[in-house]
Order: structure tokens, then C-alpha cells, then sequence
């Protein structure tokens, strides 16, 4: 997917949005800019979906303050990831546990956590199961159909 810079500059009636390789706008408000910049971007390069591309609106800003929302964006980027990687961890030995034999209260003290995420993280690993599974009879159906419609073609 095509990715496009926009720098925006602070001026008196909002924000100055340069767009790397396309062009000048403008923003009343720095929430509104990726908005601005998408439509100026579809206009300008005559593309019809303006969620076929990705924008990236960087604020000019004092250097030192804008390597420290750098630091400070990258650094939720990560803790998003390790909570993401710490659940998945905690679903597989909640059903590590469970297939021992141990009741949801035992895996809850255990673990140290209450009997209502044990059940959740329990049902997600169902879940995942579950959905993995109507994929492959969706994906399977598809192809029965795929098959029906190529011999009715003939």
C-alpha cells in the first residue's frame, strides 16, 4: 500500500499540509488534517478509494520535543504488542491447565487472576478454534460453488 508524509505546519488559520510528491493544502484543525490530506491526495492523483492508501501526518514541532513523541508513540507501540503477546501467553497455559484437570478457580489462583478471565481466556481458545473452523467450511463451500457455477457454465 502506497504511504504518504504529510508535514503540517503551524500558521494562523490552522494547519499547512505539504504532501510529499503531490502537493499543498490546508486544515482548520491538526485532528482534521489526515481527512484533508486523503481527499487532496484522491483529488489530486484521481483515485477513486481515499482508504486505498496510507497517510502519515507529521506535526513540524520543536525537534527535541518532537523526538520525545517519537519515544513516547513507539514505546505504546510496544507495550500494545507485549499485551498482545502476554494474553496469547496467558490463554495457552490457562489451557495447559485446564487439560490437567484443574478447575477454573484452581487455574484462577494459580495464575492470580479471577475466575471470569479464566473462563474468558478459556472461551477465546474455543473461539479461535471455532473460527478457524468456519473459515475452512466457508473456504470449502466456496469452492463447491465454484464448481457448481464452472459446470453450468459449460
Amino acid at each position: 500500500m502506497t504511504k504518504y508524509t504529510v508535514t503540517a505546519k503551524r500558521w494562523a488559520r490552522g494547519w499547512e499540509l505539504h504532501i510529499d510528491g503531490v502537493g499543498v493544502t490546508q486544515s482548520r484543525s491538526l485532528a482534521g488534517a489526515e481527512s484533508m490530506a486523503r481527499e487532496y491526495i484522491a483529488f489530486a492523483l484521481d483515485i477513486d478509494a481515499e482508504n486505498s492508501f496510507d497517510v502519515d501526518v507529521v506535526p513540524e514541532l520543536d525537534a527535541e520535543l518532537a523526538q520525545e513523541i517519537r519515544a513516547a508513540r513507539e514505546q505504546v507501540r510496544v507495550a500494545a504488542r507485549q499485551q498482545q503477546e502476554a494474553a496469547a501467553q496467558q490463554r495457552d497455559v490457562a489451557k495447559k491447565l485446564s487439560g490437567t484437570g484443574l478447575t477454573g478457580r484452581e487455574i484462577a489462583a494459580v495464575l492470580g487472576m479471577s475466575p471470569q478471565r479464566v473462563s474468558q481466556l478459556l472461551s477465546d481458545t474455543q473461539g479461535h478454534k471455532a473460527v478457524a473452523s468456519r473459515k475452512a467450511a466457508l473456504s470449502a463451500s466456496a469452492k463447491v460453488a465454484e464448481m457448481q457455477n464452472a459446470s453450468v457454465r459449460r
